[in-house]
């Protein structure tokens, strides 16, 4: 049996009456039982200065993890890894082979091992001791940045740390302590740019090499329309499992920042 047009709409309003009936039922019986949070935001004023100093502590740290990856980027190996690591998949020709996500994830972990020494140097002298309460926050600051610099000294040019100097209009310092962070760090990022440019420039050359031999090839044969870089790929990719390319490039790469 069909129901007329009529109808439906009768019953669709009965239900809806229904179901509102029933809402206000079960609102009225639970009214009294039901707890709803209250969020509160504001400025008020505080008498205990420890209040105060929590709060700049949250802000310090909120403002410290904004910063985390930039911190990771510059101050670290992992601007060399990550230019060298595109260098290199641009000179074998492979496209987006591997993807920025595998680079950038090669490149990191590899920052993590060569980094190592200087979390560790950084967690035994600065963070479990505030930790444990036996140095201040400011003294605990000092026990991290020193590793940091350490190493970043030990990664920058001379030439490099005198342009930021001289740019700085700062007197002429006697050690590298009077050298300030932020005069370090961007010296240290050039430096590392640099470095970087030359090692993408020498993994360029025997590639180009195989490039232009088979371009040669190609035109003396006359098959000017094929491109040589279709050819040139197989021969490179082999060249570049015969010598075992990603155990050399990495195994420099690390030993670079750690010797060895």
């Amino acid at each position: 049996m069909k129901l007329s047009h009529k109808t439906k709409s009768s019953i669709l309003i009965i239900l809806i009456i229904a179901f509102g009936a029933t809402i206000l039922v079960i609102n009225n019986a639970w009214a009294d039982d039901l707890i709803l949070p209250s969020i509160h935001m504001g400025l008020e004023k505080s008498g205990d200065p420890g209040d105060v100093s929590v709060l700049l502590q949250i802000v310090f740290l909120l403002t410290i993890l904004t910063l985390a990856p930039a911190i990771l980027i510059l101050m670290t190996s992992f601007t060399r890894l990550a230019v060298v690591f595109t260098f290199l998949r641009q000179a074998v020709g492979t496209q987006q082979t591997p993807s920025n996500q595998i680079i950038a994830g090669l490149a990191l972990f590899l920052t993590l091992f060569i980094m190592m020494p200087v979390w560790q140097k950084i967690n035994n002298n600065a963070l479990q001791p505030y930790l444990n309460e036996e140095i201040s926050q400011g003294d605990a600051f000092k026990a991290a940045i020193t590793p940091i610099r350490t190493f970043m000294f030990g990664q920058t040019r001379e030439k490099d740390l005198s342009l930021f100097i001289n740019m700085a209009k700062m007197n002429k310092p006697n050690n590298k302590d009077d050298i300030p962070t932020s005069v370090l760090i961007p010296a240290f990022v050039i430096s590392e740019l640099k470095t970087a440019f030359i090692i993408g420039f020498v993994l360029y050359v025997p590639f180009l090499v195989i490039d232009m031999v088979v371009a040669s090839v190609l035109l003396s044969m006359g098959m000017m329309m094929l491109p040589p870089i279709m050819v040139s790929l197989p021969f490179k990719l082999m060249l570049f499992v015969l010598v075992d390319g990603w155990n050399l490039i990495v195994g420099s790469l690390v030993k670079s920042f750690i010797g060895g």
